[in-house]
C-alpha cells in the first residue's frame, strides 16, 4: 500500500483557544475552522501549519471523540492520518488482508461510502490497541481541501 504520513489528530476543549495558542508560540498558519457533522458525530476542527509540519486540533461536541474527551482530557493524540493516491485501492488491499475499512463511528464501510463532509475521500482502519485511530485519506483531494481551508485564512 502506498501511504505517506499527513498529520495527528488532537483533542482539545476550546479549538479557538488552541489554535490562538499555537498561532502566537509558532507562529502557526490556522485554516478556518471547519465542521464534521454525520451519523452522531460532531466536531469543529482546525489546521495547523508550521514549516513542513502539519496537525489537526479538534474539538468534540458530541459522539464518541466527545466521550473520549471527556474521559481522557486533551491534548490525546488519537489518531495518525496518511495519504494514498488511490483510496480505492487501499480499501481492497485492506479487504484483501482481513481487514474491514471502517467509517467516523467504527462500523464497517463500504466502498461507496468513502466520501466525508469535506468531500475528502476516507477510511478508518479498525482500532486494534486502545483508543490509537489510523485514517486514510486520498492524496489529491486532501491537498485541495487544505488549499481551499487555509485560503484567506
Amino acid at each position: 500500500m502506498d501511504l505517506k504520513f499527513s498529520h495527528v489528530d488532537v483533542l482539545v476543549e476550546d479549538l479557538a483557544q488552541a489554535c490562538d495558542y499555537y498561532a502566537r508560540i509558532f507562529r502557526a498558519r490556522i485554516s478556518r475552522t471547519q465542521v464534521w457533522e454525520r451519523n452522531g458525530l460532531h466536531v469543529l476542527y482546525a489546521v495547523v501549519m508550521f514549516g513542513a509540519e502539519r496537525f489537526m486540533l479538534v474539538q468534540p461536541i458530541a459522539g464518541n471523540l466527545r466521550a473520549l474527551l471527556d474521559a481522557h482530557g486533551e491534548g490525546m493524540i488519537y489518531r495518525h492520518c496518511y495519504t494514498t493516491p488511490d483510496i480505492e485501492a487501499a480499501y481492497d488491499e485492506l479487504l484483501a488482508a482481513g481487514v474491514q475499512p471502517e467509517d467516523e463511528n467504527g462500523r464497517p464501510l463500504a466502498r461507496e461510502q468513502l466520501q466525508s463532509p469535506s468531500g475528502a475521500r476516507i477510511l478508518w482502519l479498525p482500532k486494534r490497541f486502545g483508543h490509537f485511530s489510523i485514517e486514510l485519506l486520498e492524496e489529491r483531494e486532501l491537498a485541495a481541501f487544505l488549499e481551499q481551508i487555509f485560503d484567506n485564512a
